[in-house]
């Protein structure tokens, strides 16, 4: 299991980044909201997903990080340049939490799904979520959280329950408007 910082302090492909963070308590989040702007980059990040690929990291890229508390996922809205939504990454976790230094963290579950800004929906890494209970990695009890907590999630998406779609949108302009990037 791995664990993943909000900062991404140690990404070299990006070689200048303006990293801020909020927490939010209220009727429809609570929990930490970070936002990562792509300032320079060696090089883009494409992925490629049902045959299409798409840049998800470049220069003017931002990526905006729900940590939803006591929640077994977090949710990643990746904006291009023009802050439209390239898409909504979401990892599984088995727990979160934040540094001393105020940067949330998760321990990453290898589930994940992917939504891109059409509706398509993907679940991948099933295989590495096997893997690592083959392994000895994770544990059953790990293993049944992360397939219980995707498919949750599925559910809520294909009911298009799954208030982060807006909620990312919304939060994106209102919390970090591109006066808060200056540096």
């Amino acid at each position: 299991m791995k664990r993943k910082f909000a900062d991404r302090a140690n990404w070299r492909r990006v070689t200048d980044r303006r990293f801020l963070c909020r927490y939010i308590d209220s009727r429809r989040f609570t929990g930490y909201v970070t936002l990562y702007n792509m300032l320079k980059l060696k090089e883009p990040l494409m992925k490629t997903y049902g045959g299409l690929t798409f840049c998800v990291a470049d220069k003017g890229y931002s990526w905006l990080q729900y940590f939803p508390k006591d929640a077994h996922f977090i949710v990643t809205t990746m904006f291009n340049e023009k802050r439209e939504v390239v898409e909504w990454y979401i990892d599984i976790c088995k727990s979160q939490g934040v540094t001393d230094q105020g940067v949330p963290w998760f321990d990453d579950l290898y589930l994940d799904i992917v939504v891109l800004g059409d509706g398509t929906v993907f679940l991948l890494d099933e295989d590495e979520l096997d893997d690592a209970l083959r392994r000895g990695v994770i544990t059953e009890a790990d293993y049944a959280l992360a397939t219980r907590t995707a498919h949750g999630l599925l559910r809520m998406i294909d009911a298009h329950a799954f208030p982060y779609f807006r909620l990312s949108i919304e939060h994106r302009r209102r919390l970090f408007p591109a006066s808060a990037l200056k540096v």
